[in-house]
């Protein structure tokens, strides 16, 4: 065998080998089967009155004061599901991010860890020009890594 061949051989084999390795340490790391489904579309909750469970945990519930004043700070609390989402290695959520309409407002990276708890702040002010109609739409979406990406919106009316 010439020295080609051997060093195609030799990486070609490490590559299978490692990338065998590395599906199997997924699988026994990650029992759960994932629902691909679920990372085809934005989820959202199809029922407000009949939430299944999986919408109870995932959808993100925003709270935030009904009517606002333009110009003036206040603060939008989101949290995933109305059912607290564990946080553990093999289940977490990555990311909530807030926008008002279809401006970013906020984003927060999570960490699979089991002392965190997916809930945060944010404190937004929103401009005059913003509200043109009287109201603004509050969107929050979060990241599970094996139930996808979820949306949640709650309009406020601004004055």
């Amino acid at each position: 065998m010439n020295r080609r061949a051997f060093l195609k051989t030799t990486v070609a084999g490490s590559l299978v080998a490692g990338f065998a390795g590395t599906v199997a340490a997924a699988e026994r790391y990650f029992p759960t089967q994932v629902d691909m489904r679920l990372f085809d579309t934005i989820n959202r909750v199809k029922d407000p009155t009949k939430k299944t469970p999986l919408e109870k945990s995932h959808a993100p519930v925003i709270t935030a004061p009904a009517s606002v004043t333009a110009g003036k700070p206040f603060t939008v609390e989101v949290s995933v599901g109305e059912v607290l989402h564990g946080m553990m290695p093999a289940h977490w959520i990555g990311f909530i991010e807030l926008s008002l309409g279809n401006e970013p407002a906020g984003r927060v990276d999570l960490q699979p860890r089991g002392y965190l708890v997916p809930k945060v702040a944010f404190t937004v002010v929103v401009p005059k020009e913003a509200a043109s109609t009287g109201k603004v739409t509050l969107v929050a979406k979060q990241q599970c890594n094996l139930h996808g990406l979820w949306e949640g919106t709650l309009d406020v009316a601004v004055t």
